[in-house]
């Protein structure tokens, strides 16, 4: 699936291939000024982790485009190391909301799509540092994160949250598998 946003005009335009047809959608969204589609790293980077929340429009790439809530919020600090040398990253959590009778509906019958940890290094250069979520609805958790930092393990631990995640080591990243 490939979506194209055009911010300027609100036309939405989605290729997708369904029974081996090529498929194209267009359609035109009134899109909101938040509209964070591609700036989530850049957008985490620059929130102060004393910052209670932060929400943002996002349009979901699906057959039929949709607009949905991103509710971040930190999660304390963890320890990692590199070249021996500690550091803290803030742990922030990127949770969808639906909204409407979608977002009512979802959780009841296991539709809600789960939160994303995202760990940021902060600093004078903010830097990405860990993610584990889905890359996209009913995807499995991934890990990606840099090769070298030594994790420390604490109460904030996305490993902690993912109680039944078994690794499996894919270039750099990781599909954590229920």
């Amino acid at each position: 699936m490939d979506v194209s946003i055009d911010g300027s005009t609100g036309e939405v335009q989605v290729r997708s291939t369904e029974n081996g047809k090529d498929k194209v959608q267009t359609k035109r969204l009134d899109l909101p000024p938040d509209l964070a589609n591609g700036l989530i790293l850049t957008i985490l980077k620059n929130i102060r982790p004393e910052t209670p929340e932060t929400k943002l429009s996002y349009l979901v790439a699906a057959p039929k485009p949709r607009l949905v809530k991103l509710t971040i919020t930190p999660h304390g600090e963890d320890t990692l190391t590199t070249a021996g040398s500690p550091h803290r990253a803030t742990h922030y959590v990127v949770k969808v909301e639906l909204g409407g009778v979608a977002g009512v509906v979802a959780p009841l019958i296991g539709k809600q799509p789960q939160d994303t940890h995202v760990w940021i290094l902060g600093g004078k250069a903010p830097a990405f540092v860990k993610m584990e979520g889905p890359l996209y609805q009913g995807a499995p958790i991934w890990r990606i994160e840099l090769t070298s930092p030594v994790w420390q393990q604490s109460q904030h631990s996305g490993n902690l949250s993912l109680p039944h995640a078994a690794p499996g080591l894919m270039s750099g990243a990781e599909v954590l598998r229920p």
